[in-house]
């Protein structure tokens, strides 16, 4: 027994070998009517797939890009902008600070103005009242020295002639 066992195993079967390779054969039909398709079909879709993803992933980098591009662009824009409103807001400070000196200017103007005007109604004030009060001593040293009474224009006259005198004299020195 052992040596038919020994002669059956060095020989080469050809009954069973033929018996498997139709089914190896047959087997492989099956698979790639079953499974051979609908796996490379479904490979197929999975390579589509990622493929349509690493497009949409590069569009979205661009667009990415894209917005990265004009939100810099908008940044030098609002810098820029920003400059522009500092500069009118100095140009329009100094505009402010130049009215506010001009208009304390023409006040100054008008104070002395006003104060040169009253200066003077008080000058002309103080020299009716001298007159006055010249025309009167003038009455009493006159009466004293004539003795007598004045009239009223005789007054006037001499008051009028000793005030033209003292003008003179102020406006000389």
């Amino acid at each position: 027994m052992n040596s038919m066992l020994l002669s059956a195993t060095s020989g080469v079967q050809w009954g069973d070998f033929l018996y498997y390779l139709i089914l190896f054969i047959i087997m492989a039909l099956v698979v790639k009517h079953f499974a051979w398709g609908p796996v490379t079909k479904m490979m197929d879709k999975r390579a589509e797939k990622i493929a349509n993803d690493i497009d949409s992933a590069e569009k979205s980098r661009q667009e990415a890009e894209k917005l990265a591009a004009q939100r810099e662009e908008a940044l030098k824009n609002s810098h820029v902008e920003a400059a522009q409103i500092v500069d009118r807001a100095k140009k329009n400070g100094e505009q402010q600070k130049a009215d506010i000196v001009d208009a304390a200017h023409k006040e100054v103007a008008t104070l002395k103005a006003n104060a040169k005007k009253d200066i003077e109604q008080e000058r002309q004030e103080a020299i009716d009242g001298v007159r006055n009060d010249v025309a009167e001593l003038s009455i009493e040293i006159a009466s004293k020295v004539i003795k007598k009474e004045l009239s009223a224009d005789d007054q006037k006259a001499l008051v009028d002639s000793y005030i033209e005198g003292l003008g003179k004299q102020n406006v000389t020195k």
